[in-house]
C-alpha cells in the first residue's frame, strides 16, 4: 500500500471521529486531500509554495491564492512543530487506543496554549518564530491527483470550489 493511499485510509478512519466544521469555516487542506465542504485544498497545478513567490510574485487569482494558503499552512507547520518537539509522544501514538491518542493530544494542545497565552519565555516558540526554521519534509505535491477520492456530494464540492473561487477574486483586489 502506497503511504499515499495509507494517509487517505486514516483520513476517512479518523473522519468518523473528527468534527466538521461549521458551515462557514473550514480546514486548511493540502491537495492530497478533497476539496469538498469543510475542507479547503490549494489550486491544483499553479505555484503553491513560498520559494516559488520570492522569485516571482503571485500574478494571478489563484497564484495569490495558493500563497495565501502556503502562508497559512506555513504558520500552521509552525505550530504542529512546536508541539511535536515539546512533546514527542505526538509522533509515536499508534500502540495506544483511539481515545487515549485523543486525551493525549487534547492534554499537549492545552498545556501548548497555556504557555502561548500566558506569555511565558520559551525557547521553543522563539526558534520556531525564526523565519529560517526548516519545517522538516513537509512539501507534499500540488498537482494532479487523480487518487484523491471526492467525498461530500457535488453540492458540497462545488460550494467549496465557489468560495474559494470568491476569496481568490478578493485577494486580487488587495494591494501588496
Amino acid at each position: 500500500m502506497s503511504g499515499h493511499q495509507f494517509t487517505l485510509e486514516l483520513l476517512q478512519d479518523a473522519s468518523a471521529h473528527f468534527p466538521v466544521p461549521p458551515p462557514d469555516k473550514y480546514y486548511l487542506c493540502d491537495a492530497a486531500y478533497a476539496h469538498t465542504r469543510g475542507f479547503m485544498a490549494p489550486y491544483r497545478n499553479i505555484r503553491y509554495w513560498l520559494g516559488d513567490f520570492r522569485r516571482r510574485r503571485a500574478l494571478t487569482d489563484k497564484e495569490k491564492f495558493n500563497h495565501a494558503h502556503a502562508k497559512l499552512r506555513n504558520v500552521i507547520e509552525r505550530a504542529y512543530g512546536v508541539l511535536k518537539a515539546r512533546f514527542p509522544i505526538l509522533k509515536r501514538m499508534a500502540p495506544f487506543p483511539f481515545v487515549t491518542q485523543r486525551n493525549i493530544t487534547i492534554a499537549c494542545f492545552a498545556l501548548h496554549n497555556f504557555i502561548r497565552k500566558e506569555g511565558l519565555s520559551d525557547e521553543l516558540f522563539a526558534q520556531y518564530d525564526q523565519p529560517d526554521m526548516p519545517l522538516g519534509n513537509n512539501r507534499a505535491p500540488v498537482g494532479d491527483y487523480e487518487e484523491v477520492q471526492e467525498h461530500g456530494n457535488a453540492a458540497d464540492r462545488d460550494y467549496m470550489v465557489n468560495l474559494r473561487d470568491d476569496i481568490a477574486e478578493q485577494l486580487m483586489q488587495i494591494r501588496e
